[in-house]
């Protein structure tokens, strides 16, 4: 056997073919970019890519984008709109399962979520799902970092608490 397999790696895992890989232009990646404008400067240089993407007939997938014009931005960019699935999210954790659907479903040109910074964990995690995957996987990090983490502080809660529940005489 070890005559066989001369300098090959001994794990089936590791036995790619670097060739076809890079022929086929496939990096099997996700992206994943800071934002300080919600995501907006992003999509804009995203739009040449997913109006060429859209025209191929399957999904363009926006999970949880902001409210930032990406409709008519990606209209005036030449996106088929019809080919745009929209799919909005109640936290972190159902944006990252569903961005891991959409990537691993086959019927995805292009998935883009919108999140707050991820981990190591969800960042490997989104890198494995992306080696199965033939569409562009792009994450827009921090994109709501202006708003504050907390609307209101305990500081705040606490002030309004005893203004509005102090004793008249």
């Amino acid at each position: 056997m070890n005559n066989l397999m001369g300098m090959a790696p001994r794990h089936p895992g590791l036995w790619i073919d670097l060739d076809s890989s890079l022929k086929s232009g496939s990096k099997n990646t996700i992206s994943t970019v800071s934002s300080s404008t919600q995501g907006k400067q992003e999509l804009q240089s995203l739009t040449p890519e997913l109006a060429r993407l859209s025209q191929q007939g399957q999904w363009v997938v926006l999970i949880s984008p902001p409210n930032i014009g990406y409709k008519q931005m990606l209209a005036d960019g030449g996106v088929r709109m019809d080919r745009i699935l929209l799919v909005h999210t109640k936290d972190e954790v159902e944006a990252l399962w569903a961005m891991e659907k959409a990537l691993t479903s086959g019927t995805s040109s292009a998935v883009i979520s919108w999140t707050q910074s991820l981990d190591a964990r969800d960042n490997r995690r989104l890198q494995i799902v992306a080696k199965n995957t033939r569409a562009l996987g792009v994450v827009i990090e921090d994109a709501n970092s202006h708003l504050p983490a907390n609307p209101f502080s305990q500081e705040d809660l606490g002030t309004k608490a005893t203004n509005q529940f102090t004793s008249l005489h």
